[in-house]
């Protein structure tokens, strides 16, 4: 069976920085899967925060964050990570990474999501 498993979140003040991490197993990534990763702010929905593209490493970016976070990956440890930089209190917010099998993050259907991790940014 699929699972992710994120970590990483926590407290931070304004304009300090997290690193996520998102362990993914039932799978490898040499195979086409697309993980994203969605937040949820309370009272908001749900929203995409990036995508990575297992079979050639591609990555987008929501506008909210570009410039700001970065995804990479470690194939070995079949770990995701999501940095963030330059925190605003608006990135407070439950971070989800999902998985979906195919390389199109506009046409995958996240089928596998992990439990989330808070990330509070303190003003």
């Amino acid at each position: 069976d699929v699972q992710l498993v994120e970590s990483g979140g926590g407290l931070v003040q304004t304009g300090g920085s997290l690193r996520l991490s998102c362990a993914a197993s039932g799978f490898t990534f040499v195979d086409d899967y697309v993980i994203g990763w969605f937040r949820q702010a309370p009272g908001k929905d749900r929203e995409g925060v990036s995508s990575f593209i297992t079979s050639d490493n591609s990555t987008y970016y929501s506008n909210y964050v570009r410039g700001r976070f970065t995804v990479s990956s470690d194939y070995f440890k079949n770990t995701v990570y999501l940095q963030m930089n330059s925190l605003k209190p608006e990135d407070t917010a439950v971070y989800y990474c999902a998985a979906g099998k195919g390389s199109d993050p506009t046409l995958v259907d996240y089928d596998y999501w992990g439990q989330g991790t808070l990330v509070t940014v303190s003003s």
